[in-house]
C-alpha cells in the first residue's frame, strides 16, 4: 500500500498536491520551524518525546562499534545518544533531507562536543546515498509520516541494513480509545496550531504536521509495508495510548 493516491497526486496534510511538489512543501515547513524545534517539541509533547525517544535508544541495542544511521535525524537528539554509545570505534549518520534542520543538528551536537564519530548528510529517504548491508541500525523519528512514497523509503532502508540489522520507526500512530482520540484532536486542531503561532510565529506548518500525523498509516498498515519491504519479525509497540507507536523490523 503507498501513499500516493494515484500516478499523479499525494496528501500533503488534508490537501492532495502533485507528486513532485510534496517534497518542496515539507521541506518549507521545516525551514520554517527548525530554529524552534525543539522547544516547540518539548512545549507540544510535554517534554514526554524524550522518554519515547529514550525507550527507542534502550530497545535499540546499538552498542560501541556499530554503524548507526538516524534518518530525518533533525536536531540530533537520538544521533546525541547513539554516538556515545557507539564509541570512537562505531559511527552515526545523520541523515535529514532539509539542510536547515541539519545545520541546526551539527551546531547543536558541537555544542555538546559530539561530532567526532558522527556524519551529516543531506539525504532523501526514499533514495538512501549509501552501500547494500552497511548500518547495524536505522531509526527514523517523526519523519516517516512526511516521506512521499513510504514503501520507497522502508525498501531503500532494508536495502542498506546489515542482515539481522534492525529497522526502528518512532512515529504517531492511531490511539484506539475514544475519550483519547478526542482530546487529542481538540488539542492538534486548536491549541498546537497557536502554540506554533506564539512559538514560531507559524501556524500554518503545525497545522500541516497535525493533519500528517492523521494521514498517517494505522499501527497494522505500517507494520504490513515493513514486511513488504523486506523486513521480518515486525512488531510494534503502542506508547501513550497508541498516541505515538514503536515499530521495530528485522533484515532476514
Amino acid at each position: 500500500m503507498s501513499d500516493q493516491k494515484h500516478d499523479s497526486t499525494t496528501h500533503f496534510g488534508y490537501q492532495e498536491v502533485p507528486v513532485e511538489d510534496k517534497a518542496r512543501r515539507v521541506a518549507d515547513v521545516f525551514h520554517s520551524v527548525a530554529a524552534k524545534y525543539d522547544i516547540m517539541n518539548d512545549l507540544m509533547s510535554g517534554g514526554i518525546h524524550r522518554l519515547w525517544k529514550r525507550l527507542t535508544i534502550e530497545q535499540s541495542g546499538v552498542r560501541r562499534g556499530h554503524r548507526v544511521l538516524d534518518i530525518a535525524g533533525g536536531t540530533g537528539d537520538l544521533t546525541l545518544r547513539f554516538s556515545r554509545l557507539v564509541g570512537p570505534e562505531g559511527e552515526v549518520v545523520l541523515a535529514d533531507i532539509n539542510d536547515s534542520m541539519l545545520k541546526v543538528g551539527r551546531d547543536k551536537l558541537l555544542d555538546h562536543g559530539a561530532t567526532g564519530n558522527i556524519e551529516f548528510v543531506q539525504a532523501n529517504a526514499e533514495c538512501l546515498p549509501f552501500p547494500d548491508n552497511h548500518f547495524d541500525v536505522i531509526t527514523i523519528a517523526f519523519g516517516l509520516r512526511n516521506v512521499t512514497d513510504k514503501d520507497a523509503a522502508l525498501r531503500s532502508m532494508t536495502r542498506v541494513l546489515k542482515p539481522g540489522g534492525k529497522v526502528m520507526v518512532l512515529e504517531f500512530s492511531k490511539t484506539d480509545n475514544p475519550a483519547l482520540t478526542k482530546l487529542y484532536d481538540f488539542y492538534s486542531f486548536n491549541i498546537l496550531p497557536q502554540m506554533g503561532r506564539i512559538i514560531a510565529n507559524d501556524a500554518e506548518s503545525y497545522r500541516y504536521l497535525a493533519e500528517s500525523i492523521r494521514m498517517h498509516p494505522d499501527q497494522e498498515t505500517l507494520k504490513q509495508m515493513m514486511e513488504t519491504a523486506g523486513l521480518v519479525n515486525c512488531k510494534y509497540q503502542n506508547l501513550t495510548g497508541g498516541i505515538v507507536a514503536l515499530h521495530t523490523g528485522i533484515k532476514p
